[in-house]
């Protein structure tokens, strides 16, 4: 269902704030993704609810997929096993079929709450938060860890992933950046290629993959068949039906071809976030937050040159307006 030997993957990354369950539904419609991993739930002083769970994590009522059926990979964030292990048996009694430890949100509030890139600091700690887990949850259940190379420093990533692996990680994902870089490119690839040949486990590459030439760097610098993709499938959402083109992955109908920035393509793309954001009855602020931070990515990446004129607009009507999609969020009308 997740990572398999000799079997290609491109997963959709977590991003806090925007792959919600919304837009996992929507990338993976239009997207060829393996599976996603969910945006981190936080476990802190208490095991989340049922309620969190099923708020952050709809598709756990649906198989733990999304409707078109990608899998779903729910992660946990925190420092402490026994409850992170705690949590990942809640998370499998209400449907989950696989858990992901974050090991590299490099937010400051996170870090300084014991939780994300500060573990990178404490190798055995590492192992002991996946062995703990991995304890915990049937075997089929895989368990996997998400890493940077380090804190500050690139080569941490070897002890980092080897205690992970030690622990019973079934895959790790390796972001190519130490926590101090955050997200400035560029990301280091070679390190992750290194892990990759030292481990008996798949290494799945992260970082810095916005286009084919990427993939294919990436590809020639880590040796790996498993890649994570966030922003640029958000910036040029066709990049991911051109990569699993070139990884020999199989492409449905709908997944889109947007590697002419087609604003046809973006027209009707955020037409339809749109009316599903209102179909969940989902608050107008939310939803157009979501549509201005994906739009970002675009504009940052030059996809769309359209994105500075609608950074002030507080509507969906008037988004849609803008974009030659005359509709009415109140009544739920929509005419082309």
């Amino acid at each position: 269902m997740f990572i398999q030997r000799r079997t290609p993957a491109l997963v959709l990354a977590p991003m806090d704030g925007v792959t919600d369950a919304l837009m996992r539904e929507v990338l993976t419609e239009i997207s060829p993704f393996s599976y996603c991993v969910t945006e981190f739930i936080r476990v802190s002083a208490l095991v989340p609810s049922d309620r969190v769970f099923l708020s952050d994590v709809p598709e756990l009522n649906n198989g733990c997929k999304t409707l078109c059926g990608a899998p779903i990979q729910v992660q946990l964030l925190g420092g402490n096993p026994e409850r992170l292990a705690a949590s990942a048996q809640r998370a499998v009694a209400l449907g989950a079929q696989g858990i992901d430890l974050n090991f590299g949100c490099p937010a400051p509030t996170v870090n300084r709450h014991d939780g994300g890139a500060t573990l990178l600091k404490y190798p055995e700690r590492i192992e002991e938060i996946v062995g703990t887990v991995r304890a915990a949850v049937p075997h089929e259940i895989p368990v996997s860890a998400k890493l940077r190379l380090g804190w500050d420093c690139m080569s941490s990533i070897h002890a980092n992933a080897e205690r992970a692996a030690r622990g019973g990680a079934s895959w790790i994902t390796i972001h190519g950046r130490t926590k101090m870089q955050g997200y400035t490119p560029p990301a280091y690839w070679r390190p992750i290629g290194e892990v990759r040949a030292m481990l008996d486990i798949p290494v799945v590459a992260n970082g810095e993959i916005w286009g084919v030439d990427d993939l294919k760097r990436c590809q020639d610098e880590t040796g790996c068949e498993h890649f994570m993709i966030g922003r640029g499938a958000l910036a040029e959402p066709g990049i991911v039906r051109a990569c699993a083109q070139v990884l020999g992955m199989k492409i449905g109908p709908s997944h889109v071809d947007m590697l002419d920035g087609d604003p046809a393509r973006w027209r009707d793309l955020l037409s339809m976030v749109v009316a599903r954001s209102m179909i969940c009855n989902e608050s107008e602020r939310r939803s157009v937050s979501r549509l201005k931070q994906w739009l970002n990515y675009a504009h940052k990446r030059g996809t769309v040159s359209w994105f500075d004129e609608l950074k002030r607009m507080a509507s969906h009507d008037e988004i849609l307006a803008r974009l030659g999609i005359y509709a009415s969020t109140s009544s739920g009308r929509e005419a082309a």
